[in-house]
């Protein structure tokens, strides 16, 4: 009975929260700023007209996702009788719904919380209409399951990281994190057959399953990206550039932006670097370590991306939400700081819009500090994850070993054979 009424109350605000989404995404309710469900109706709706013939959208530059999406994006079609914005927002709020009842039933597990299911339940009307208007929360629905099955079932977990990779990419790094050893071995093969598999069938039942790769080289600097930034200010004081819609996103164009793009890439490589360097060093593989590392590295790669769409800061939440479902998880301060990023966003997207576009003041000052929480949470999430699981000098056996770490309760231990 306890455990009920410990449900109750949460499911009642996520009740009522989505209830709002669905009331804004159908245009009951309609904020200010541009209509951010056109990209259902118009953009998704198209490429699945295309798709339906059996190929994939090879004259649209703004196909810029791996061949899975095409079930993303053809989702609609299991529910024949609503139109298809209608039935692409219904299936949202079902994955929406999925996710919150998973971290809700995982939170009263031992060494579970539900705090999890409250960022998430936060995280995701935070962003507004575009939650339910875009298909990243699919893919985040995924790589919350992946993540959950993961103490237990690391094969799934790579399953799921290896699918959600065709979806969009940014889910193989939820494999990072994997205790070294059988687990590592099961959930890494498992990925790979799963992509492999999928990315044959692909190519061989519709022409076209790379085409995403061409698209996605060609990108520039997204208005919204740290590296946008740098041009929001410069044209405050005559830099020679101009805005437009390009490659499906508004991006800067004119001197110094490729600079600035290849700028943003080596970041990301820095950030890989890292990455590697961690994985080789990082002995204590706690319960949490999975989720906290693919928090770390979706949060690194997401800061240094040459595009920050609204949409992004969804798999920040999710994984947000997967570390804090985990007692033993470290990560409340730089998941308070996506909450707060992603309240942010929605002032910027769509809200407030035109003052971005135009780089005004106040679309300025809104990315910088939408942009500055991201790189304070980026930061944290690095350190925190460092420090928690790559020993200190003082912490090394003489036989090289990881000494025992006193901050890690003993069952919370996680290393593989």
């Amino acid at each position: 009975m306890a455990g009920a009424r410990g449900t109750r109350f949460p499911a009642l605000v996520w009740a009522l929260t989505r209830a709002a989404l669905l009331l804004c995404v159908f245009k009951v309710v309609t904020l200010p700023g541009p209509d951010v469900t056109s990209d259902v109706s118009v953009i998704y709706q198209g490429w699945y007209e295309i798709l339906k013939t059996g190929t994939f959208p090879l004259d649209d530059v703004t196909w810029q996702y791996p061949p899975a999406a095409a079930l993303a994006i053809g989702s609609p079609a299991v529910l024949p009788f609503l139109g298809y914005a209608s039935a692409f927002f219904v299936l949202a709020f079902l994955c929406d719904a999925l996710v919150f009842g998973l971290l809700l039933r995982a939170g009263g597990r031992a060494g579970r919380s539900r705090r999890g299911a409250w960022v998430w339940l936060a995280g995701v009307p935070l962003l507004g209409p575009t939650s339910y208007a875009r298909y990243d929360l699919m893919v985040t629905a995924v790589a919350v399951v992946a993540l959950l099955a993961g103490a237990r079932r690391p094969r799934l977990m790579g399953a799921l990281a290896g699918f959600g990779a065709l979806l969009k990419v940014w889910p193989v790094l939820l494999l990072v994190g994997t205790p070294r050893g059988r687990a590592t071995r099961g959930s890494w093969t498992a990925a790979a057959v799963t992509a492999v598999g999928l990315l044959a069938l692909g190519s061989a039942v519709m022409p076209g399953a790379l085409a995403f790769l061409t698209f996605q080289r060609d990108r520039g600097t997204e208005i919204e990206s740290l590296g946008g930034l740098v041009f929001q200010v410069a044209r405050r004081f005559g830099w020679e550039g101009e805005v437009l819609l390009n490659y499906g996103s508004v991006e800067f164009l004119g001197p110094y932006v490729e600079l600035v793009s290849r700028a943003a890439l080596g970041l990301s490589v820095l950030a890989l670097c890292w990455l590697l360097v961690w994985r080789l060093r990082a002995r204590e593989f706690t319960a949490s370590t999975p989720c906290d590392a693919a928090f770390a590295a979706v949060l690194l790669f997401t800061t240094t991306s040459r595009v920050i769409s609204p949409q992004y800061m969804l798999w920040l939440v999710g994984l947000a939400a997967a570390c804090l479902a985990l007692r033993a998880s470290r990560m409340g301060v730089p998941a308070l700081l996506v909450l707060a990023a992603t309240a942010v966003t929605l002032v910027e997207f769509p809200i407030l819009f035109s003052h971005v576009v135009l780089g005004g003041p106040v679309g300025i000052l809104l990315l910088a500090v939408r942009n500055g929480l991201l790189v304070a949470a980026t930061l944290i999430a690095c350190r925190r994850l460092w420090r928690r699981t790559v020993p200190g000098p003082r912490e090394r056996r003489p036989d090289g070993g990881a000494a025992v770490s006193p901050a890690a309760p003993a069952d919370s231990r996680a290393s593989a054979p």
